[in-house]
């Protein structure tokens, strides 16, 4: 079941494609933003849980979740190679430790990986493939819009992971790895808000509530439990 991102699709294709956003914006600064880039294999503790039985819906939840973890690298890997911006690059090697650590929970209870060769790029879901050409076209536009994509896509993994946390998955071993992908999306959200504040943009939330969305803003980085 993939009750967040099929239903936000479209409102996000228009959204950014609608982007006020023209020419190329002055580059973003270098800046010292925590993101967490220097993530161990969580495959050294996840081992420590019980292997317990899946539901169909938790083997549905972590097929899509390698993907949209996989999404979002490959999405900043591009936008990097477009733009420059470390953000990009700090953050999409962010991402492959969560597609990794996705993988990790996959390969313990034998679920075929949906990744296969990894080609950037390339999905198994049709929906996460259409996504991934529109997030890339609107990267593309500017520096603002790209890192606009950024903010928009930690939204939506973020309400993802709390779908999945809240009434999905009852697995300690899964959990586990949830809750900290989930403080790693807040984390790249607070990293692409203050990048656009850099910019002089005022960032407005597009699928997370505003009280949720300044909750997040204004807490202080989550490192999560250690892997």
């Amino acid at each position: 079941m993939k009750p967040t991102i099929k239903p936000v699709l479209l409102v996000l294709t228009l959204m950014l494609l609608s982007s006020q956003c023209s020419g190329l914006q002055s580059p973003v600064s270098p800046e010292n933003d925590t993101v967490d880039t220097q993530i161990n294999n969580p495959a050294m503790t996840i081992n420590d849980f019980p292997l317990e039985e899946l539901s169909k819906k938790e083997i549905e939840g972590l097929i899509f979740m390698r993907e949209e973890e996989k999404l979002a690298r490959d999405v900043y890997a591009l936008l990097y190679s477009e733009w420059g911006q470390r953000i990009f690059l700090n953050i999409s090697k962010s991402e492959d430790t969560h597609t990794t650590a996705v993988k990790s929970i996959l390969d313990r209870y034998d679920i075929p990986d949906p990744v296969g060769e990894d080609t950037p790029g390339e999905f198994t879901d049709s929906t996460l493939s259409q996504l991934y050409h529109t997030l890339v076209e609107a990267g593309r536009q500017s520096l603002i819009d790209g890192l606009k994509v950024g903010a928009a896509i930690e939204e939506i993994d973020i309400l993802d992971l709390r779908h999945q946390l809240d009434e999905v998955v009852d697995n300690e071993d899964i959990i586990f790895v949830y809750e900290n992908l989930l403080k790693g999306s807040e984390n790249h959200l607070r990293a692409f808000v203050r990048n656009l504040e850099r910019q002089g943009v005022d960032y407005q939330p597009q699928h997370l509530s505003k009280t949720d969305y300044q909750a997040i803003i204004t807490s202080a980085a989550g490192n999560g439990r250690p892997w």
